[in-house]
C-alpha cells in the first residue's frame, strides 16, 4: 500500500513540478477613458453590458486562459459616474456609429522577463471591431495580487469615428471648451487565481 501511495505521489509531483493552475471567472470589466479640453482632462467609465467568452476558465498560463477569449460589448450601456453624461455619450457618440456594439478577440500574449519580487507584466494584442472597422490593437498587462489588468490606446480616426467625435464635441462644446480628443485609453481587468505556480506563470 505504501508503494502505491508513493507512486501516486511521485506522479502528482511530476505532473505539477514547475507547473501552474490559473483560474478565472466568466466575467470581465471593460473600461475606457476619453479626454476633453486643451488640458486633456480624462473622463473615465466602463461598459455595463459585456458578453465575455473566455478561451478557458483554467489553464497553466495566461496564454491558455486568454488567447481566443472574446467580448461583445453593447455600446448603448455605459457608466461614467454621471447619468446625464451617459445619455449624451450614447446619443451623440455611440449611436453615431454603426452596429451598436464593439467586438474584441485576444490574439496573442507575451510575458516580459520575470523580475523577482515585481508584478508580472507583458504585452498582448486584441483584434477590435468597431464602427465596421477591424484593427489589431497592442496592449500591455500587469498581474498583481491575483488581478489581471490590461491597457492600450486607440485613435478614433482609425475606426472612421471622427464624425461621431465631432458630434459629441458639438453637444458638449462648452463643457469640453471646444476640444474633445480623438485618442482614447481602453482596458480590461479580471481576477485570476493562481495555485501550484512557479515563477513562469506569465507565459
Amino acid at each position: 500500500m505504501k508503494k502505491i501511495l508513493l507512486a501516486l505521489g511521485l506522479l502528482y509531483t511530476a505532473g505539477h513540478a514547475g507547473g501552474c493552475l490559473l483560474t478565472q471567472p466568466k466575467n470581465i470589466d471593460v473600461i475606457w477613458k476619453a479626454y476633453k479640453t486643451l488640458g486633456k482632462i480624462g473622463v473615465g467609465g466602463k461598459f455595463t453590458s459585456v458578453d465575455y467568452t473566455p478561451a478557458a476558465l483554467e489553464g497553466k498560463n495566461f496564454k491558455e486562459l486568454f488567447v481566443g477569449s472574446k467580448v461583445v460589448i453593447d455600446t448603448g450601456k455605459v457608466d461614467s459616474g454621471n447619468p446625464d453624461r451617459d445619455v449624451k455619450l450614447v446619443q451623440f457618440f455611440f449611436n453615431k456609429m454603426t452596429g451598436g456594439k464593439i467586438e474584441g478577440t485576444i490574439q496573442s500574449i507575451k510575458a516580459d522577463p520575470r523580475t523577482k519580487g515585481k508584478p508580472r507584466t507583458g504585452t498582448l494584442t486584441v483584434a477590435i471591431t468597431m464602427n465596421g472597422k477591424s484593427l489589431v490593437i497592442p496592449m500591455t498587462y500587469r498581474y498583481e495580487k491575483e488581478q489581471f489588468n490590461a491597457t492600450g490606446a486607440i485613435d478614433l480616426a482609425d475606426f472612421n469615428a471622427l464624425p461621431a467625435l465631432s458630434s459629441i464635441n458639438k453637444s458638449c462644446f462648452e463643457l469640453h471648451k471646444g476640444k474633445t480628443w480623438r485618442d482614447v485609453t481602453i482596458g480590461f481587468h479580471t481576477a485570476v487565481t493562481a495555485s501550484l505556480c512557479d515563477a513562469n506563470i506569465s507565459k
